[in-house]
């Protein structure tokens, strides 16, 4: 079994930074794409970033620059460094990865259970 665990959510000032980790854990043979998205109340979840196994990285057009998504892959871990947080930044940012598990090695897309970021303006 797979899961993904987020942290590093929380209440920042608008200006100021926040760092997310999510760590995936279980029978692991290999890990593709990693991503974080965002759903704010009443919205649709939006893809914030994605970083792929070779490292390429792509970001949704509000990042704008401000966001940075960067993976350790012998720690099975991605991370969303956030900077210049915006009150329009303020959702439950979610983990998604893709994982090659079990006896078939499979890829298989993982959600992780969501972490809280909350911007005060």
């Amino acid at each position: 079994q797979v899961q993904l665990v987020e942290s590093g959510g929380g209440l920042v000032q608008s200006g100021g930074s926040l760092r997310l980790a999510c760590q995936a854990t279980g029978n692991i043979f290999s890990i593709g794409a990693m991503r974080w998205y965002r759903q704010a109340p009443g919205k649709q979840r939006d893809l914030v970033a994605v970083i792929d196994s070779a490292g390429g990285t792509d970001y949704g057009d509000f990042v704008k620059g401000r966001f940075a998504i960067s993976r350790d892959d012998a720690k099975k871990m991605v991370y969303l460094q956030m900077h210049r947080l915006e009150y329009e930044d303020t959702a439950v940012y979610y983990c998604h990865t893709d994982v090659a598990s079990g006896r078939w090695r499979t890829y298989i897309g993982y959600w992780g259970q969501g972490t809280q970021v909350t911007v005060s303006s």
